[in-house]
């Protein structure tokens, strides 16, 4: 999901110098005048501490907090509906409001369906997590913490999809253990369980990241760690830990991708399946389009190892921002689009479909080469400080810009 490029961690802290740590002598700073050397960088500079706002610390996190899992249970009612479309939300809520907040409650009520499909979803995830990959870094923290990733992302990427194609009833007949549609089927109990244990979650994070789980052996999995300084709901928001783990998982690399990209991997499949059970025939128009984001999902985890050292992991820490949303946000909305042609075909031929797949198979493999340009070094270079990164990624894209303006 896209992220913002700024945040607590993300301006350089003011260091002590090492002088007075007594670590290695102090130098002569270079005059603040000075240009940087051609083709040289200019290094970044130290900011001041960002002064509190009760706008940016407090309204803002709670304003997003308290709209998007309201947003989610909307839209997973009303891609339920015969008729998804905006006119049937507003009739329904304009109506009878105590009556719509009471059919959206109960649509997104968790069921022991929904808890299994997900603990066999996670678990399937976790089993295929210890797959063993060649050792791969990201770059060092402000702390000096340097995260290590085992590389088989690619083979979680070609044995999930397998398995829970292969586990349903359509390709194992009475051995299968569900029908394909099943996501889509327990789609709204699903949404619900999400965001309830993703909410509880992100508590269990801001106390782990803060120390307080230390007596009972889950304390903070490295030095980046502890309070913003901006107060508890700020903190819930943002996060309080970096690199967060549990059992030998990292939180991030496992809800950011392994559960969030692959739900949305197997969405458009389950809801494509669901739309031919509804209708008796294919719509050529969720079945390509169930297609290409398989393509694009594909290259995300080929690519893996390159998000790893990208602001998502660097910079975000695993608050509400964060894991809430690669949790909740992403299996809602993202696939919102398929979901809604389950009710609503779309109508297209398989050439004008076809034609369609062609122009998104072109921007996957444009959005592929992006991130591995040399302009773009966040995926392809060796590991190095977060800040360094951020600082060439920063220097790059005013590059490209400029290259963008026309010429005088």
């Amino acid at each position: 999901m896209p992220r913002s490029q700024t945040g607590p961690s993300a301006s350089p802290r003011r260091a002590r110098s090492p002088a007075r740590n007594g670590s290695l002598p102090a130098t002569k700073p270079k005059s603040p005048s000075a240009p940087p050397a051609k083709g040289k960088v200019a290094a970044p500079t130290a900011a001041a501490p960002a002064a509190r706002s009760a706008l940016h610390d407090i309204v803002l996190p709670l304003l997003l907090m308290l709209s998007t899992p309201t947003f989610c249970y909307v839209t997973a009612w009303l891609t339920a509906q015969t008729s998804p479309t905006l006119g049937t939300l507003v009739g329904a809520a304009g109506s009878d409001p105590s009556g719509f907040t009471a059919e959206v409650l109960s649509a997104v009520a968790p069921t022991a369906t929904a808890g299994a499909l997900l603990m066999g979803f996670m678990g399937l995830g976790v089993l295929l997590y210890a797959i063993p990959g060649e050792v791969k870094y990201g770059p060092l923290s402000e702390k000096g913490w340097r995260p290590a990733y085992a590389d088989n992302a690619m083979a979680h990427c070609l044995l999930f999809p397998l398995l829970f194609v292969a586990g349903s009833t359509e390709v194992s007949g009475k051995y299968g253990l569900y029908h394909l549609s099943v996501l889509y089927d327990h789609f709204g109990p699903t949404v619900g369980l999400l965001n309830l244990g993703g909410l509880a979650f992100c508590l269990f994070l801001y106390a782990k990241g803060l120390g307080y789980l230390e007596p009972f052996g889950l304390g903070p999995s490295g030095p980046d760690c502890g309070s913003s300084g901006r107060g508890f709901i700020f903190d819930y928001y943002w996060g309080t830990e970096l690199y967060p783990r549990l059992g030998g998982v990292d939180v991030k690399r496992f809800v950011n991708c392994r559960f969030s990209m692959t739900y949305w991997m197997l969405a458009g499949i389950s809801f494509a399946a669901a739309s031919f059970s509804q209708h008796g025939r294919l719509d050529p128009g969720i079945v390509l389009c169930a297609a290409s984001q398989f393509l694009y999902l594909a290259k995300f985890f080929y690519w893996e190892i390159g998000y790893m050292r990208s602001i998502d992991i660097i910079i975000d820490r695993a608050g509400f921002y964060e894991t809430w949303g690669c949790l909740v946000w992403v299996p809602t909305i993202y696939t919102l689009h398929t979901r809604t042609m389950v009710h609503l075909p779309s109508g297209l031929s398989w050439p004008a479909a076809g034609a369609i797949f062609v122009v998104g198979t072109a921007a996957v493999f444009f959005n592929f080469q992006a991130p591995t340009s040399p302009r773009l070094p966040l995926a392809t270079a060796p590991p190095q400080p977060a800040a360094r990164l951020l600082h060439a990624h920063a220097h790059a894209r005013a590059r490209t810009e400029h290259n963008a303006l026309p010429a005088p």
